[in-house]
């Protein structure tokens, strides 16, 4: 059994055949850090994460490189600075960290590099210097542009015709570009925005176009050409469109990344998410509701490839499976111990191949199948609870279970009040039983009764009510 992945590039699912399988590397666009990161923003953390650890499980943790980087200099990140009255460096030093407790919290391992655009200003540069040396870029009123025209085969990743690219770019209208397509590689900074030495001789402090930036930082830290590029599906066009012609064009190479991955679009609720329609929902936001492992289940529910709704129902659903799985025979001790998933996978070939198509062997063929996480979790439903250990393990959903709706009750509080419950019902004083859970349904909490087997006894059990 091989890895599958869906090619963007190619628009088919093929055998992944790293370039040097000593040396699997991975690059996936990062947040841009002038406000915190929204669900939609979740779905390639959480996608690429599996990714990650599928390929640590493949070929060795010691073999794989992942690289996600951070925009830190941009176009919103000046505006919401300005607007805050904050400096530029605190605001995105302080959306980082947000962003990097929530990735954590959705149990997201962190990268083996987390480049800064800031920290490769030079990188670019030289860049930008070797594109306009190979005529492919130029410059024009302190500005660089790439000339678009001066790579034939542009738009082969996004497969759009010229006016579909135009359309779909919104193209800036500049009398300096040569033509509408060309984009820009560096741009003068206005007063009060950050700026460096320009390249290409040009007098004026500037900064960067997005588009560079990432095509600096995964050759710094990948090489000229790499495995994998993954993002969501709105990056195709232009970026990474883009960032295939600045790369190919500056190094000679017929490829950038070998495989494009691509998550698809979020929805929440039926409707694309917005601040005007109320529905924007943030990780933080809804990480103060939700235990951090439902959030990831319930994204790992549908096909990374397919777009996704968004639902609070659905979410609901994903707990009650954790919790069923959590609950069948496991012990939680047992749960926090069990190995890691980077031992011998289950389902993986013994010497003689796969077996009869059990649930433990299916499990792997399903998530080596261009990451069949649905499969994959269909596959947990039917395995015994040790197997079940290692492959929750695999998806990042083994982590401490912490449920963060038990911190907005004083839990002492609610263990004292069914303690005095319980009493009075022994006492038969059902009036004031039924007082104290009033009282606590008021505070949100959801009582369960339920007699033990083995004592006769009524045993109360309790939760935050949704």
């Amino acid at each position: 059994m091989v890895l599958k992945l869906y090619n963007t590039r190619t628009r088919k699912k093929e055998e992944f055949q790293p370039l040097d399988p000593k040396n699997v590397r991975m690059y996936v666009c990062g947040p841009t850090v002038y406000d915190n990161a929204h669900i939609g923003n979740a779905r390639p953390v959480i996608v690429f994460d599996v990714l990650y650890r599928l390929l640590r499980h493949v070929y060795g943790a010691e073999h794989v490189k992942y690289v996600r980087n951070i925009t830190d200099v941009d176009d919103k990140i000046n505006a919401r600075a300005a607007e805050q009255g904050v400096s530029i460096r605190d605001l995105t030093d302080r959306t980082l960290k947000q962003f990097q407790a929530d990735a954590a919290a959705l149990g997201c391992l962190p990268p083996d590099v987390e480049p800064r655009a800031t920290d490769h200003i030079e990188e670019m540069k030289t860049m930008i210097e070797t594109l306009v040396a190979k005529g492919c870029a130029y410059v024009a009123e302190d500005h660089v542009l790439f000339h678009v025209a001066a790579m034939p085969d542009y738009g082969q990743l996004a497969r759009r015709s010229l006016d579909e690219m135009q359309a779909g770019a919104r193209v800036e209208v500049a009398p300096y570009k040569r033509d509408p397509m060309d984009f820009v590689l560096w741009k003068p900074s206005k007063e009060g925005e950050p700026g460096w030495a320009s390249p290409c001789g040009i007098g004026a402090p500037g900064r960067p176009g997005w588009h560079i930036e990432c095509s600096a930082m995964a050759e710094k830290h990948l090489g000229k050409t790499f495995d994998i590029h993954g993002g969501g599906i709105d990056l195709v066009f232009p970026h990474h469109e883009n960032e295939v012609a600045q790369s190919r064009c500056a190094h000679d190479t017929e490829i950038m990344a070998n495989v494009w991955m691509h998550n698809g679009f979020l929805q929440v609720e039926g409707q694309k998410m917005s601040k005007s329609l109320g529905n924007f929902v943030t990780i933080g936001n809804l990480l103060r509701d939700w235990p951090g492992q439902v959030v990831r289940l319930n994204m790992l529910r549908t096909h990374y490839h397919q777009p996704m709704d968004w639902t609070v129902n659905a979410l609901k659903e994903s707990e009650l499976i954790l919790r069923r799985w959590r609950s069948e025979g496991v012990s939680y001790e047992d749960w926090l111990n069990a190995e890691d998933g980077f031992g011998d996978p289950i389902g993986m070939p013994d010497g003689d191949g796969y077996g009869g198509g059990t649930a433990d062997q299916d499990f792997f063929p399903a998530l080596l199948d261009d990451l069949n996480t649905p499969l994959a979790i269909a596959m947990i439903h039917q395995m015994e609870s040790e197997n079940r250990l290692h492959a929750l393990h695999v998806l990042g959903l083994a982590e401490e279970f912490s449920d963060p709706r038990r911190k907005k009750v004083d839990a002492a509080t609610v263990e004292q009040s069914i303690a005095l419950r319980l009493a009075a019902r022994k006492a038969k004083n059902w009036a004031e039983a039924d007082r104290i859970r009033d009282k606590l349904v008021a505070m949100g909490i959801a009582l369960m009764d339920a007699k033990n087997p083995q004592t006769g006894e009524i045993e109360t059990t309790w939760e935050i009510a949704r």
